[in-house]
């Protein structure tokens, strides 16, 4: 047996205990390293997975958008302009700034200031021409077609509209839609013009939150930019015609007098709405504004430029606001709703089991003949039907062949009926 001195002793414990350790760490090394790549390889798997699902969502935005492009193919714009925005510039702008210049830039020389003249009566019921309204409009077509609202177009004899370069030309009624409060005018750009276009975008995409820009005229100040949000979607909303105007936007982008008829654009300079009204005590801006959406208006300018009007399906009987004074001589349950008094004989509707009225009567202060005794219709598909402004807006993106769920009141019971419209 070999024998060790002290010293041999401790050199070769601290010998193996180094040796020890060294492999010890070696080993933890190891592990680490397969742990740090199955964990790379997890990140990139789970990466790719949410790309995949942006890749889908963004693919779902962009058939909207081509959707909405495939149904203004008629018109002829302006190619869509890329706007490309850093993080912060090197002029120091922020990248919400940026994106807001950038809108400006391409947009405001396509919004336009319309003015109106109307004709008066003096005391001697002589004609006279004098200033009527004012608001905006938006070029949607290089041929010198503009959107804008009928209220600021309303009762006018003469329509000017003034370009980004201070030009004024006239411009004559294209087609208007009362129950959309949308219209189409027109003027003849000179030879050798290019106008700038906005193009639409797709407001069934928009979501509570998302940041939007009206350009418009408030107060005669022509193109003023505001920014905001969306602060709210499907809004209905009764405009001054009387219409209920459903899925309205609302935004707190400041809108004034002046901004009627402008576009409501998002961050990519599309025109996602029609800024039409406010909600104020005072008339100005008090962050509730209200802008027709595109989807809308994309299917009204269609009908418009081709038809002068906008063609819906309707129903094909004679409908009477109801009223508690109809309901009292008629013996009625219900005083809200609408009154069918005639039904067209061998129509639609008469074949659907619509039944109109009987017992002529005088109604309104022309004394017109009415007939009472028949249904009174209180629902259309989804949608209540309490007055006549409940029944147009229910039928206003209708159109004819499409088939109805009517609900109707008979005999103090409801009554459902399924009525194929026909052309208004």
């Amino acid at each position: 047996m070999k024998l060790y001195s002290h010293a041999q002793l401790i050199k070769t414990t601290v010998i193996c205990v180094v040796a020890a350790v060294l492999l010890t760490a070696a080993i933890c090394v190891n592990i680490s390293k397969k742990k740090a790549s199955e964990e790379a390889v997890a990140s990139t798997d789970a990466s790719a997975a949410e790309i995949k699902e942006i890749s889908g969502a963004g693919a779902a935005v962009a058939a909207g958008t081509a959707t909405i492009e495939s149904s203004v193919s008629f018109l002829e714009q302006n190619p869509a302009s890329i706007i490309s925005v850093a993080g912060s510039t090197s002029s120091g702008y922020t990248q919400e700034e940026a994106q807001n210049i950038n809108v400006y830039a391409l947009c405001n020389e396509a919004v336009v200031n319309i003015n109106t003249q109307v004709t008066a009566y003096d005391w001697f019921l002589q004609p006279y021409v004098q200033d009527g309204g004012s608001g905006s409009g938006s070029i949607i077509d290089k041929r010198g077609y503009i959107l804008t609202n009928v209220h600021v177009i309303a009762d006018a004899t003469k329509i000017y509209v003034s370009l980004f370069d201070g030009t004024q030309y006239e411009a004559e009624v294209v087609g208007t839609d009362l129950d959309s409060d949308l219209a189409v005018i027109k003027f003849t750009p000179p030879s050798g013009m290019e106008l700038k276009t906005i193009a639409f975008g797709d407001s069934s995409a928009l979501k509570v939150g998302q940041r939007v820009i009206a350009i418009g005229n408030p107060f005669g100040l022509e193109r003023t930019m505001t920014t905001g949000i969306v602060s709210g979607l499907g809004r209905p909303i009764q405009n001054s015609n009387n219409r209920i105007i459903r899925d309205m936007v609302q935004t707190d982008a400041a809108i004034n007098p002046g901004n009627s008829g402008g576009p409501l654009l998002d961050t990519n300079g599309k025109m996602i709405g029609i800024n039409t009204m406010i909600q104020s005590s005072s008339g100005s801006s008090a962050g509730v504004g209200f802008a027709v959406p595109s989807t809308t208006a994309v299917r009204v300018v269609a009908d418009l430029i081709k038809y002068g009007k906008v063609h819906r399906g309707t129903i094909d009987a004679t409908v009477i606001q109801m009223s508690r004074r109809i309901a009292q001589y008629a013996g009625l349950d219900i005083s809200n709703g609408v009154l069918i008094s005639e039904v067209v004989r061998g129509g639609n509707a008469e074949a659907a089991g619509l039944r109109g009225g009987s017992e002529a009567a005088y109604y309104g202060s022309r004394r017109d003949i009415i007939y009472i005794g028949g249904d009174v219709i209180t629902q259309i598909d989804d949608i209540a039907v309490t007055s006549l402004a409940d029944y147009y807006s229910a039928l206003e993106s209708k159109k004819a062949g499409d088939v109805v769920t009517v609900v109707v009141r008979r005999n103090r019971k409801n009554v459902t009926l399924k009525i194929k419209l026909v052309e208004s």
